[in-house]
């Protein structure tokens, strides 16, 4: 804990910050005496409201979510569990037994998704991964392109790929179920969202869409006097 004082202390003179997410090593890989001290000097600073855990140990190893740590964390809410479940293979019966644990504690669950060539790069897999996760509780919510990280580029997709496959999800899941397609930009630029376009032509008053069937629709701004 003493190494990161530095980091708390970063923290408490920067009073914007209203969400720190613990990640890089595992939370939850962490003895729980040490994690709850961690979360408790968070919680000592006023201004953060929300701590998320950034985990894939409910897919690697589920049995360490068990009831001696759902009841130590559960009295520092609002915690938010970030899980990172790739492929429908990975929703195992311990799996959904450890996400019952952390969702009936009142944690809130959502799932990040790397698209990975010629694993999950296809609508059918991720339809089966992501009403998998929304019958768990969990919310799927980014599908990331893969960073472009040397020695990876076998599973990296083209980014148009990923465009593709958001819109043969459209319509096919509901909207619980349909993540954000997401770019985390090389350099630390920041998270950007793409996706299809379904905007066909715009003009004064009016927007000319797409829909998911193929089906163009005029949608019309409200008049000055509000008709």
């Amino acid at each position: 804990m003493r190494a990161l004082e530095p980091a708390f202390a970063w923290l408490e003179a920067n009073p914007e910050i209203k969400d720190v997410i613990l990640s890089g090593g595992d939370p939850f890989t962490m003895a729980t005496s040490r994690l709850v001290r961690l979360i408790e000097r968070l919680r000592a600073i006023e201004h953060v409201e929300v701590i998320r855990l950034a985990t894939r140990v409910p897919v690697s190893l589920p049995m360490r979510i068990d009831v001696e740590l759902v009841e130590a964390l559960r009295r520092f809410h609002p915690l938010w569990v970030m899980t990172h479940f790739n492929h429908p293979h990975e929703l195992s019966a311990e799996a959904e037994a450890g996400v019952a644990r952390l969702v009936d504690a009142g944690f809130p669950v959502m799932n990040q998704t790397v698209l990975l060539r010629g694993v999950n790069d296809d609508p059918a897999t991720l339809t089966k991964l992501f009403r998998g996760l929304v019958r768990w509780r969990v919310k799927p919510y980014y599908l990331l392109q893969m960073d472009p990280v040397r020695g990876t580029g076998h599973l990296r997709t083209p980014v148009a790929r990923g465009i593709d496959i958001m819109e043969s999800l459209q319509g096919r899941l509901s909207g619980i179920a349909i993540p954000k397609l997401i770019v985390d930009t090389p350099g630390g630029m920041g998270k950007v969202p793409i996706g299809p376009d379904y905007v066909v032509e715009k003009a004064p008053g009016r927007t000319r869409l797409r829909t998911h069937r193929g089906v163009e629709v005029d949608y019309f701004d409200p008049s000055p006097d509000g008709d």
